[in-house]
């Protein structure tokens, strides 16, 4: 019986890998509609980790990350987080709307912040559309939430929500290469046991 993260096994993984594979390459799409170009995605690293692990790879408890979060819900439950560092948050900003070079150096507008939630939103609704078109779940997803904050403040809201159930988090690095422009970001995504369950069971994994 499942109980938290640390019991899935190698193949439970590999599944979950996958599914952030997929979700990385419907991301780099609806990226490259947003951006109005092509749009190209390295292979993206897609690991199972602990919370510290995942806090060091965004750069440090301190490192300043502008963090989107998704809550999704329906026939599974969980929730996606969209991480930039603040100058990749600059720098699409920069493609999106029309900057000076002066403005760069400004704290993100209004404006600029809730572009980077849309993206968020959208990046984060890939993942999810990947979940459902393979397991034929029905799945819904909330509003999207932005915070600039450090990094470690951003996976305290993960580690309070979920860390009752497990240390362990999916942690997806992706790095999209469009024309002129090169893009890091991260995902952190989080699903309840019982919807680790269900997707297992979809999927033909015995639980």
């Amino acid at each position: 019986m499942l109980n938290n993260y640390d019991e899935l096994n190698d193949m439970q993984l590999d599944v979950l890998r996958e599914i952030g594979n997929i979700g990385a390459g419907n991301a780099a799409t609806a990226l490259a509609t947003i951006l109005d170009e092509k749009v190209e995605i390295s292979l993206p690293k897609v690991r199972i980790t602990d919370f510290d692990t995942a806090i060091n790879a965004l750069g440090g408890a301190e490192t300043m990350t502008v963090g989107v979060l998704v809550n999704f819900d329906g026939e599974a439950h969980g929730m996606i987080m969209f991480l930039l560092n603040m100058e990749d948050a600059k720098g699409i900003m920069s493609i999106l709307i029309q900057d000076d070079e002066e403005g760069q150096n400004e704290p993100l507008s209004e404006l600029k912040l809730s572009a980077i939630k849309e993206i968020g939103n959208i990046l984060g609704s890939s993942y999810i559309n990947s979940i459902s078109q393979l397991t034929g779940l029905k799945i819904h997803i909330s509003i999207p939430y932005i915070a600039i904050d450090m990094a470690g403040a951003l996976m305290s809201v993960p580690i309070i929500e979920f860390g009752s159930i497990g240390e362990k988090v999916m942690f997806i690095e992706e790095a999209f290469s469009a024309e002129e422009n090169k893009l890091s970001s991260n995902i952190i995504m989080f699903a309840e046991i019982e919807t680790l369950k269900i997707i297992m069971e979809r999927l033909g994994l015995e639980i």
